[in-house]
């Protein structure tokens, strides 16, 4: 299996993501570097931290254009927790703070009633009419404070419901963004990742 480049911000707990890569039988390579970034096969985004810390990040070492650029072109690219914030054109998190704007609307607080941060499993379900290549329903980890409510436009969507329904997941093209951790769900979550591995660079 080729290789996958890991987007090294700096705010991410890198070390889960990257053993699950491992286990599924890619090489895995940590960079800020935005050639890299932009050209590889795969390239995963993680995320845990601040929203504003990480665009910082990404913007310091022109990894905000290649993403950007990179999802343009279609290429392969998994977002995970912070990650799939990160694509959005803002966040609550960090006012007036920018996000990579491939996708419209803007990250919002969890409230409504839910318990906040979410840490824990929860339900996530594909949703009707969708038709996903890698998304199925299953249970996730999830460890978040903030999440996109609207579904994407143009892409097949799964919920998880937490004080409201929330985007569990999406994919467009091969872009998969996941609020939660698929690294950190089980053989569910294994699958998961072994899927976009498997049909990510087609």
């Amino acid at each position: 299996m080729s290789g996958v480049v890991l987007v090294d911000t700096g705010v991410a707990n890198r070390a889960s993501i990257v053993a699950a890569l491992r286990r599924a039988g890619a090489d895995v390579e940590p960079t800020l570097d935005a050639t890299r970034v932009r050209e590889a096969a795969r390239v995963v985004l993680p995320g845990n931290g601040a929203f504003g810390a990480a665009m910082a990040a990404l913007r310091s070492r022109g990894v905000d254009d290649a993403l950007r650029d990179r999802v343009a072109r279609g290429r392969p690219l998994l977002a995970i927790c912070l990650g799939l914030q990160l694509l959005a054109e803002s966040s609550e998190e960090s006012p007036g703070v920018a996000g990579l704007g491939v996708v419209a609307g803007a990250v919002v607080r969890l409230r409504d009633g839910g318990r906040v941060p979410r840490l824990g499993w929860g339900a996530v379900a594909v949703a009707r009419g969708a038709a996903p290549r890698w998304l199925r329903d299953g249970d996730a980890w999830f460890a978040h404070s903030f999440a996109l409510r609207e579904a994407p436009r143009g892409a097949a969507v799964a919920t998880s419901d937490h004080g409201g329904a929330l985007v569990a997941a999406f994919e467009r093209g091969p872009l998969l963004a996941c609020q939660f951790h698929p690294e950190l769900s089980g053989e569910w979550g294994g699958a998961l990742i072994q899927r976009w591995l498997a049909e990510g660079a087609t």
